[in-house]
């Protein structure tokens, strides 16, 4: 399932292959479900491509395999939830597992393993160059156990398969139509990062909260040579932002980040370029922290914007906040995970490798009562996460599933 997955890669809200294929697999196993549009709050959605590109993604996952049916039945929106009933009394265990891929072209090397095996990519610019593709397959594989052990477990399970994580984008929307309220215990889990093949972290700690923004700047074309003092150059305007943003000055407080990952400007080289266009990100260690970056951005190309002459608009298309594992949850999954004598080393902590919108989904079952955390599960990768050569083991899927269904099992003794 893995190899399938990250042969047919989607990137952000366009996982309509992904999750007809999930959607199909948990009706089989017997899963009662919510599909697409049924599992978002419309209000909530940020960064979603145009109507064009979402059309466009839908005819190609059919193309490649992707169910017909499940898909019409999404209304334009990829997600699933399964719920387990066992029908005995219980806790409420909700796990999310996400599924887009990240907007790189994965490497041509011959040495590379999907290369080597035959299941690199086909579609252009995508990649599953951070191990959702195995996430979604640990999440398939653990609905099929969870399933067969229905008898010997309690309460009510959710599956939770989200799109958009990459660029904080599905989990908010998700949260906000309710997919983890009244749950118990909230879980969510990542492959690799820094720990290796063996190695299990129960709480993975210092997530930076994040928020995610374009930058349109609009100006005047007009012949480069013959009148330049008429136009108002959108190009130079971004051009400026750029160095200024990466000027910002840090916070005192803790680790902060600032990155534009693409700007596209100009239509020839004698023209006075009237329109750019930007993405970029902040990151903060805390939420204040975060704030104070975004905020200092805006007024960054605001102001470049101003000194050109150039209008700016600034849209925010994803966020991540900060949110801390429960000690309470990390005992219980540390006895499960120690009883399980599945891992050659099981660590009370683990830092984070980024930001991470499954923290909206965190806050909300602490707010609502629950408990929450985020859990690292050991593998080696060919390189860093978001790398065009990147892949892990695969042979730590295996382990992941035993590992949710040890903790499922203990959650549901109390």
């Amino acid at each position: 399932m893995r190899r399938d997955f990250h042969r047919y890669p989607e990137s952000a809200w366009t996982e309509f292959r992904t999750s007809s294929l999930v959607a199909k697999r948990l009706e089989e196993l017997g899963y009662s479900l919510s599909v697409g549009l049924d599992t978002i709050e419309l209000q909530a959605v940020m960064g979603r491509p145009s109507q064009a590109e979402i059309i466009s993604h839908i005819e190609r996952a059919k193309r490649q395999g992707g169910d017909p049916a499940w898909i019409d039945r999404m209304r334009e929106y990829p997600g699933v939830v399964a719920t387990l009933k066992t029908g005995k009394s219980g806790p409420v265990v909700s796990l999310r597992f996400d599924m887009d891929c990240v907007d790189v072209d994965e490497t041509k090397n011959s040495n590379h393993s999907p290369n080597k095996e035959g299941f690199a990519s086909v579609n252009e610019l995508l990649m599953h160059a951070c191990g959702h593709d195995a996430h979604t397959a640990i999440g398939l594989g653990a609905a099929e156990v969870l399933m067969e052990k229905k008898s010997a477990l309690n309460g009510e399970i959710r599956l939770i398969f989200q799109p958009a994580e990459e660029g904080c984008r599905g989990a908010y929307a998700m949260t906000r139509k309710g997919v983890v309220d009244g749950s118990d215990y909230f879980l969510a889990m990542h492959i690799g990062g820094e720990t290796p093949s063996g190695v299990f972290g129960i709480n993975s700690v210092g997530h930076l909260c994040t928020t995610k923004f374009d930058v349109e700047f609009t100006g005047k074309s007009v012949h480069a040579a013959a009148a330049p003092n008429e136009g108002r150059n959108a190009l130079l305007a971004a051009a400026a932002a750029v160095p200024s943003l990466y000027a910002i000055a840090p916070h005192r407080n803790g680790a902060m980040r600032v990155n534009v990952g693409t700007l596209n400007s100009g239509t020839g080289r004698n023209v006075i370029a009237d329109k750019a266009f930007m993405k970029a990100e902040t990151r903060g260690a805390t939420q204040e922290i975060a704030d104070y970056a975004y905020r200092r951005s805006q007024e960054v190309v605001n102001g470049a914007g101003a000194m050109y002459g150039v209008d700016v608009k600034v849209f925010m298309v994803g966020a991540g906040t900060d949110a801390s594992g429960d000690a309470v949850l990390a005992e219980k999954v540390g006895k499960a995970i120690n009883a399980s004598g599945l891992f050659r080393e099981v660590h009370e902590t683990v830092p984070s490798i980024g930001s991470e919108d499954a923290t909206w989904m965190m806050l909300r079952v602490q707010e609502t009562g629950g408990f929450a955390l985020y859990m690292i599960l050991g593998s080696d990768i060919e390189a860093p996460h978001h790398s065009s050569n990147f892949d892990m083991d695969e042979s730590s899927m295996v382990l992941g599933v035993k590992a949710i269904l040890a903790i499922v099992e203990e959650l549901g003794m109390e």
